[in-house]
């Protein structure tokens, strides 16, 4: 697993911030078709977030599989019961297929950005590179947020690993 956090210059309300980018890579033992199959649904995602935090969609639960251009609203519980952020909001705004990119712009309360870029490579018939990168901008908990996210990242990546290792899912 490679952890990579930058500072950047973002625009965030027409004037520009300071922000962070973060980037994990992992390579996972899953062929990329199946991999790219499971990062479409929520299943992949309660999966991958289980013990770190809890979704609670407002519409009663989350569309099986997620549709570009599609906005879906939430409650996020951190492990499972301290509620944060208020609403969360996530606009699926890139989701393609043949280059295996699936980009979402989220925001609630505490994260004003929190732009995820999710992006798979082939390696081999049977090995995916697996890209989290995420740009986050919360005034001034983005310090502290981008602490808590890159813990967060690593663990949804190990949770990954875990998940190809027994094909679950």
């Amino acid at each position: 697993m490679i952890t990579k956090t930058e500072k950047i210059k973002i625009e965030y309300h027409g004037r520009p911030v300071m922000a962070r980018k973060l980037t994990i890579t992992s390579e996972i033992s899953m062929d990329i078709d199946t991999a790219w199959s499971k990062v479409q649904t929520s299943a992949l995602l309660n999966f991958v977030v289980d013990g770190k935090i809890k979704f609670k969609p407002t519409g009663g639960q989350f569309p099986v599989v997620w549709k570009e251009g599609e906005t879906v609203s939430t409650r996020m519980f951190i492990y499972g019961i301290i509620p944060f952020g208020g609403l969360h909001l996530l606009y699926f705004e890139k989701i393609d297929h043949q280059n295996k990119i699936l980009q979402t712009k989220e925001w609630d309360n505490s994260a004003k950005v929190w732009n995820h870029l999710i992006s798979l490579k082939k390696l081999t018939n049977s090995t995916t590179l697996y890209e989290d990168e995420v740009i986050i901008y919360s005034g001034l908990l983005t310090g502290f947020i981008t602490m808590w996210a890159k813990s967060f990242f690593k663990y949804r990546q190990k949770r990954w690993l875990l998940l190809a290792q027994d094909q679950m899912l």
